[in-house]
């Protein structure tokens, strides 16, 4: 990797393909950068593994956006595209303790361990379902065909949407993360019709409950636990949006890694072959680190002045941690370039750090675990069916992840 003698120029399509220069150069040399965003919206970033740990679990930096020292059109133009004309606000991403602590420790009950081994069958039966329809061409479009509709249905099913809805899902949520590859508003109008649906929904579960999520939210209002039916449709959609984008990226991004690194790969492999799951186990969380679904984490503003890797943070200042760039830090990680799936001390904040760690990272982890696993034993000679420098990777802040992803294999 080549570093930049000068500034870099961020947030071109150039940047998105490969940010791993600038984000070292940006350590060395302005390793807590104010920037201005595609967007118009200032902040900062901080690229440093102990400078972000430290601001992702320092409480004077809230999640939200009320906080931003903007007008109401700034406001507008951070978090989620279409939430706040949605009224979807009050959602974990954009709240403080104790709000956030009470809403999440209602959603946590969905991801204990115990609940996610038992989702394991069904995402194995999905990932195979998917494989068995691409499977007999020998070929396909790994984001299209696979890593998309997988994490779908999956949080479909978390959620209790009804299999005969969950198609329309898959269309919305297509369109809430093209960022701009769709017709204009289009990811404000998907999100809408998401919002009006999950309301619907939570009303026609209240007449018949089940064991999904949506269930479990309505019990616990019922309960006593004082959740509005607008926070629990609210909560929904950020499940939703959180939930299968990250997912997407993980298996996208990590298949993507793997096959530009052969050598790594074909020891996976090896190992899967064996029966043995420790490589597996180590891979994921090196695959989250080396290029991981989220390149920033979401936002966060300053309540009072506070200091930062040497910066001065001014009250209301919006602060964005860049999660890719604390992963490649050579100072916590050993030649952090390098893909190594064994890499055993890998603390990476691929998903978060503090209270605002994210809350479905272990059926993320089950469904990319699931997805690999599966891939490389179903089709060992899977390989890049594209030039590198062709692929095109998602416009938007947070996440990164590829637009498409053309493989080619032995037809099976």
């Amino acid at each position: 990797m080549t570093v930049p003698n000068t500034a870099p120029e961020l947030f071109t399509w150039e940047f998105a393909a490969d940010p791993y220069p600038a984000y070292a150069w940006l350590r060395e040399h302005s390793p807590v950068h104010w920037t201005k965003l595609p967007s118009g919206v200032e902040a900062w970033l901080v690229t440093r593994y102990a400078d972000a740990r430290q601001a992702l679990a320092d409480g004077r930096l809230s999640k939200n956006p009320d906080h931003h020292a903007e007008d109401a059109h700034g406001k507008s133009r951070t978090g989620i595209p279409g939430e706040r004309s949605a009224n979807l606000m009050t959602h974990l991403l954009n709240i403080d303790p104790p709000d956030h602590t009470r809403l999440r420790r209602l959603v946590s009950k969905a991801f204990t361990p115990r609940r996610v081994a038992q989702t394991a069958p069904r995402v194995q039966e999905l990932t195979d379902g998917l494989i068995d329809r691409f499977a007999p061409q020998g070929k396909a479009d790994l984001i299209h065909d696979f890593a998309f509709p997988l994490p779908i249905y999956a949080i479909c099913d978390l959620l209790g949407v009804p299999q005969e809805d969950q198609d329309k899902f898959c269309e919305w949520a297509g369109m809430m993360i093209r960022h701009g590859g769709g017709p204009r508003g289009g990811v404000a109008r998907s999100v809408k019709k998401i919002r009006d649906y999950l309301a619907e929904l939570i009303h026609r579960k209240r007449g018949d409950l089940g064991e999904d999520l949506i269930s479990g939210l309505i019990r616990a209002s019922d309960h006593g636990e004082h959740l509005t039916e607008n926070e629990a449709a609210a909560m929904c959609f950020v499940l939703l949006f959180a939930g299968f984008e990250t997912t997407i990226n993980l298996i996208g991004n990590g298949v993507y890694a793997l096959l530009r690194n052969p050598v790594q790969r074909d020891r996976l492999l090896r190992s899967i072959e064996a029966g043995d799951t420790g490589l597996l186990d180590t891979g994921i969380e090196e695959l989250l680190r080396y290029d991981g679904p989220v390149e920033l984490a979401t936002w966060r503003y300053a309540t009072e002045p506070l200091t930062i890797g040497g910066r001065r943070i001014a009250t209301g200042d919006p602060v964005l941690v860049v999660l890719a760039s604390a992963d490649r830090d050579p100072t916590r990680f050993p030649e952090p370039d390098t893909l190594d799936l064994a890499r055993a001390d890998n603390q990476h904040l691929g998903y978060g750090h503090g209270i605002h760690y994210c809350l479905g990272a272990p059926l993320a982890r089950l469904e990319g675990r699931t997805a690999l696993e599966t891939l490389l034993r179903r089709l060992p000679d899977l390989r890049l069916a594209a030039d590198p420098a062709d692929l095109r990777w998602r416009g938007g802040l947070i996440m990164r992840g590829l637009r498409e992803l053309p493989v080619e294999f032995t037809a099976r």
